[in-house]
């Protein structure tokens, strides 16, 4: 012991106050004045000067030093490069951003959509969860990158084409809650150097091309979809994959799910970016790539719950959205509210979701004290659309709003004109949000009646006006949430047309929700071998209505019913697991938890040869 504190005391001590110069090269300097040892026998210039040790790394308001002309100090900063030389050292320190021109005294507000390194008290009125550091640094150098090198291009007519159709026609309404527009602005050009990206990218295109243009097929659009997914499986199976890259092209593919309209696909790869999303550890606090990212795929999520009703796997409490309404809001940050609505409209989808469950159990009867209850969060839930729309900015509210007679289409609904498109979709999310908090009131009125057909009108005043394409895929789930509240039969016609409008100028499949709409106003009869309940319900329901109230079915021909319903059910059953008995079964996306990943090979199989993915593609063309 006693040797060891002899060698610690003869180690010789760091040096504090030496040259510059030594300092440069590494070497040991002796402090001697004015010029040390090392400079005189190299007959180099013995450089003085403060030398700074930063141990805050991160700081809102750096302390400002008054301007004497007497003195000037000039600061060397040399961490980075300290730290360069260090496996992850970089990672620690936020994207250097070099402007040219001195630090002003006067520092505005960071907003916190922007500035990852506020406090959780500043942000959230309850502390948010911990997370790890926000930054992209994977993107922020690629990004860097892309717009260095200028010797990539797309040098294919064909692949050109594709990856103009997706930055005008399908990246306008990925970036309509991004104001700098990273999916058809700045992705493209990080694509050029991954190959997994570009894939998703052109995918995208040559799918949209082959809904607007019967001239186009499929094929082209599944093999960039088939040659993405398969270098995202390899890329997951890597334990030093770049999971920036492989969440981004999964919330990519998702896209690609969506105007294909296959639900099954479209959920897994919702998880599948969740998870990603989650090991990145991008959050609402996000800036760059990494929030557009996640604001894209909590939104397409949200919509599709808000189709089949379920819950938003995604707790809305651990997004970190910043719900201050009173915290005053710079002109520009109409995303920050564009983004509470979605927080509050994922709120409302989960108590919808959670009623649907306790309305299904086996309690016929619930107590007093449960319904109380529901009212309460009810009431929350509605409290929080209405301050939303009381402090909202100006310019997020309408620029004019006519009433239908003054409209020169005489329109049913009337003309509501909205010049942002981030004000738009918020509008449309704000309104929606109304129409379902008036349906799951636990204590129905007349008045709850008249409140949602009230915003139902504003919703189809917004969709049918609108001139922005980009507004026009997000607005069908809106529009068909409105439309479900419609009475009137010259209303109901004029959203059909809407929705052909929008098929137009789109190309997305609505010919599901134009089918579900006549059948919730009555105007087709549904048949009992295409609704998903037992035979004896579809029979009750033929039965409550006028044109059936004369059928009267024998028992026989019930139970003959039942018998050829579980018959065909037992041969769907069986062909199922036929076509699927070489392949692992797909697990509930909603149900996987935050550390499980849907593209891994233990919840989905990786083809291993081009013919299954030439299988594939012709299921999918059937």
């Amino acid at each position: 012991m006693a040797a060891d504190e002899t060698v610690a005391e003869n180690r010789p001590k760091r040096v504090r106050t030496g040259c510059l110069t030594c300092r440069e090269r590494h070497l040991k300097c002796d402090e001697g004045t004015p010029d040390c040892q090392n400079c005189r026998k190299s007959s180099r210039i013995c450089k003085r000067g403060i030398r700074l040790n930063f141990i805050d790394i991160q700081t809102e308001q750096p302390p400002v030093m008054p301007i004497s002309h007497e003195w000037k100090v000039h600061f060397q900063d040399e961490s980075r490069d300290i730290a360069s030389e260090y496996a992850g050292g970089v990672k620690r320190y936020a994207p250097f951003i070099n402007t040219g021109t001195p630090m002003r005294t006067t520092i505005s507000p960071p907003t916190p959509w922007s500035n990852p390194s506020m406090s959780a008290a500043q942000q959230h009125p309850h502390p948010p969860p911990p997370c790890p550091p926000p930054a992209s640094h994977a993107f922020d150098r690629i990004l860097s990158q892309a717009h260095r090198k200028v010797d990539r291009y797309l040098d294919n007519s064909e692949e050109t084409l594709f990856m103009q159709v997706f930055v005008e026609e399908v990246g306008i309404w990925m970036d309509s809650l991004d104001p700098l527009k990273h999916f058809s602005r700045l992705l493209p050009f990080s694509s050029l150097s991954e190959p997994m990206l570009l894939n998703a990218f052109l995918a995208c295109g040559a799918r949209h091309l082959t809904l607007v243009n019967p001239a186009y097929h499929e094929d082209k659009a599944l093999n960039y979809y088939d040659t993405a997914t398969r270098l995202i499986l390899a890329s997951l199976q890597n334990q030093n994959r770049d999971t920036e890259i492989c969440a981004t092209t999964a919330i990519i593919l998702n896209v690609y799910e969506i105007m294909s309209e296959r639900p099954l696909q479209r959920m897994n790869h919702i998880a599948g970016a969740r998870a990603l999303l989650k090991e990145c550890g991008w959050n609402a606090r996000t800036g760059g790539v990494g929030g557009a990212c996640f604001w894209l795929n909590v939104t397409m999520e949200l919509l599709s719950c808000l189709r089949f009703n379920w819950a938003v796997a995604w707790d809305p409490d651990e997004w970190g959205v910043d719900v201050d309404f009173n915290r005053s809001c710079e002109p520009g940050g109409e995303e920050l509210w564009a983004h509470r609505i979605i927080y509050i409209l994922a709120k409302i989808a989960n108590f919808k979701a959670a009623v649907k469950r306790e309305d299904n159990s086996d309690e016929i009867h619930m107590s007093a004290e449960t319904i109380q209850k529901r009212y309460s969060e009810w009431s929350r839930l509605r409290d929080m659309c209405v301050s939303w729309n009381e402090h909202i900015p100006r310019n997020m509210h309408p620029m004019a709003y006519l009433h239908p007679y003054q409209t020169t289409a005489k329109s049913s609904f009337p003309e509501v004109w909205l010049i942002k498109r981030c004000a738009v979709v918020a509008r449309l999310f704000y309104h929606t949000a109304m129409v379902i908090v008036a349906q799951i009131n636990p204590y129905p009125n007349s008045d709850m009646q008249e409140m949602a057909l009230n915003h139902a009108h504003q919703i189809c005043g917004i969709a049918a006006h609108v001139k922005d394409r980009g507004v026009a895929s997000v607005a069908l789930r809106s529009l068909a949430t409105a439309a479900e509240c419609l009475t009137d039969r010259r209303e109901q016609e004029e959203v059909l047309d809407i929705f052909t409008k929008i098929r137009k100028e789109t190309g997305w499949r609505v010919n599901f929700v134009l089918k579900e709409l006549r059948e919730s106003w009555g105007w087709e009869v549904v048949e009992p071998t295409l609704m998903q309940q037992s035979v004896p319900a579809a029979l009750n329901q033929h039965r409550n209505q006028p044109q059936y109230s004369q059928f009267q079915p024998q028992q026989q021909e019930i139970e003959l019913w039942q018998q050829q319903h579980q018959h065909q059910q037992e041969r769907e059953q069986l062909q199922h697991q036929h076509q699927h008995q070489h392949h692992r079964r797909l697990v509930n996306p909603l149900e996987l938890n935050s550390h499980a990943h849907p593209y891994h090979p233990h919840y989905v199989s990786a083809p291993q040869e081009h013919h299954q993915y030439h299988v594939q593609r012709l299921h999918y063309m059937q």
